[in-house]
C-alpha cells in the first residue's frame, strides 16, 4: 500500500472517529439548538438553561389567561409528568414558557399549574422577560410561531410539546392538545433514554 493510500485511510478513519464523538443520534425529526436563557420560575427564583444540561426536557408555550388550548395543554403536561414518573423517568425536566410575561407573574403561573395537579419537583414555569424576547426564543429555537392577537388579550402560539436532548437541541414535537400524544412521548423517551 502506498504512503498516499495509508494517509487517505488514516484521514478517513479520523473523520469517522470525530463523527462518532458528535451528538448521539436520537432518531429525531429535526435538530434546533435552543438558545441559552435565564428567566424567573414559579417560585420567583432564577432558572437558566444550564440547569438542564445533561437531561432530557419537555418544553411548551402557554399563558394563564388563555381561553383556548393552554388549559388542556397544561393538564396534558401534568398527565405526562405522572406517566414518566411511573416509567422511572422522573428526571426528565419540564419547562413551560409564558407567552404573556406582562401578566403572568410567578405566583399566577404557580397557582395555574398547581390547580391542575402539577408537581414542581421537575417542572419550571418561566416568566420575567419581554414579549419580544420570548417571541424570538419561540421562533428561533423551536421554529414555532408566536404573535399577539389583534384587539385582544390573547396570544397566538404553537401547541406542541418539544423534546429537547441533554445537549440542548429540540429534536421532536408532539401535539400538546391531544391526550393520546402523551403516550407517544413516553414511548419515544423510553426508546432514546
Amino acid at each position: 500500500m502506498s504512503t498516499r493510500s495509508k494517509l487517505l485511510l488514516l484521514f478517513l478513519g479520523l473523520i469517522l472517529l470525530l463523527a462518532a464523538c458528535g451528538e448521539k443520534d436520537y432518531n429525531g425529526d429535526f435538530s434546533y439548538e435552543v438558545s441559552d436563557f435565564s428567566y424567573t420560575n414559579q417560585d420567583n427564583q432564577q432558572f437558566d438553561s444550564g440547569e438542564l444540561e445533561g437531561k432530557f426536557w419537555i418544553a411548551d408555550f402557554i399563558f394563564t389567561n388563555c381561553e383556548t388550548v393552554c388549559p388542556n395543554m397544561t393538564s396534558n403536561m401534568v398527565d405526562l409528568q405522572k406517566m414518566l414518573k411511573d416509567e422511572g423517568l422522573e428526571d426528565v425536566e419540564f419547562v413551560s414558557f409564558s407567552v404573556d410575561p406582562e401578566h403572568d407573574t410567578p405566583e399566577k403561573l404557580k397557582e395555574y399549574a398547581a390547580s391542575r395537579g402539577a408537581s414542581f419537583d421537575n417542572w419550571n414555569l418561566l416568566t420575567g422577560y419581554e414579549f419580544q424576547e420570548i417571541k424570538e426564543l419561540s421562533i428561533k429555537s423551536f421554529k414555532t410561531m408566536l404573535e399577539e392577537a389583534p384587539d385582544s388579550d390573547q396570544m397566538i402560539h404553537g401547541i406542541n410539546f418539544f423534546v429537547v436532548t441533554p445537549e440542548g437541541n429540540a429534536i421532536k414535537k408532539f401535539n400538546g392538545t391531544q391526550p393520546a400524544e402523551m403516550e407517544n412521548i413516553v414511548q419515544y423517551l423510553k426508546e432514546v433514554y
